[in-house]
C-alpha cells in the first residue's frame, strides 16, 4: 500500500479544510501523526511489520471521517475526487530498490477481508439509530466500537452511495 502517498493526499485534504474554515478534531489530526510516526518506524526498520495494521487503521480511520465530512459539507463531487486520489495512491507502491509492489488487502478485526469499511464517530449530527437505520438501507453491516465511533462496512460501491445518501440526508437535516 502506498502509505506515504496516502498520508500526503490526507494531509492535503486536511489543509484544504482549514482552508474552507473547516476545524479537525484533535482524535483526528492524532491518528495522522501516528501513522506518519510509525511509517518513519516501518521504514527506518521494515522488520516491524507488526505496525503495519496500525497504520492502515490510522489513515483509514483519517479517511473516513474526511471523506464522510467532505461529502457532508462540500459536496458528492468534491468527496469523489479526493477518494479519487486515495485510490490512485493506494494502487501501487515502488520500494527503495525500484520494484513495484501491489497493496496488501486492509485488516480490520471483524470485518471479512473482501470489504470495504469506515468509522463514523457518534454524535448529535451523526446519531447511532440513523447510521445504524442507514447503513441497514444499503445492505451494510455495522458494529459500535469502544471508542464513540460506528464501524459501517460492505461492498465498497455500496459504502459510496451510503456516504453520498448519509450526507444529503444529514444536509437536509441541518437545514431544517
Amino acid at each position: 500500500m502506498g502509505y506515504e502517498e496516502t498520508w500526503k493526499i490526507l494531509d492535503s485534504l486536511v489543509v484544504e479544510f482549514r482552508k474552507r474554515g473547516e476545524t479537525i478534531p484533535l482524535n483526528i489530526i492524532e491518528d495522522l501523526r501516528s501513522a506518519k510516526t510509525l511509517m518513519q518506524v516501518l521504514k527506518a526498520d521494515p522488520t516491524h511489520m507488526e505496525n503495519i495494521p496500525t497504520i492502515e487503521m490510522y489513515l483509514n480511520n483519517v479517511e473516513s471521517y474526511l471523506i464522510f465530512e467532505a461529502h457532508q459539507k462540500f459536496g458528492a463531487e468534491f468527496a469523489e475526487d479526493w477518494m479519487q486520489k486515495l485510490r490512485e495512491a493506494r494502487k501501487t507502491s515502488v520500494t527503495e530498490e525500484g520494484k513495484t509492489v501491489e497493496p496488501s488487502p486492509k485488516f480490520v478485526p471483524g470485518v471479512p477481508r473482501n470489504q470495504r469499511w469506515m468509522r463514523i464517530q457518534i454524535s448529535k449530527e451523526t446519531p447511532k439509530n440513523t447510521i445504524m437505520q442507514m447503513a441497514a438501507e444499503h445492505g451494510l453491516s455495522t458494529k459500535i466500537q469502544p471508542d464513540g465511533y460506528m464501524l459501517v462496512y460492505g461492498d465498497e460501491a455500496k459504502i459510496k452511495l451510503f456516504i453520498q445518501k448519509t450526507g444529503e440526508k444529514l444536509q437536509r437535516k441541518k437545514a431544517r
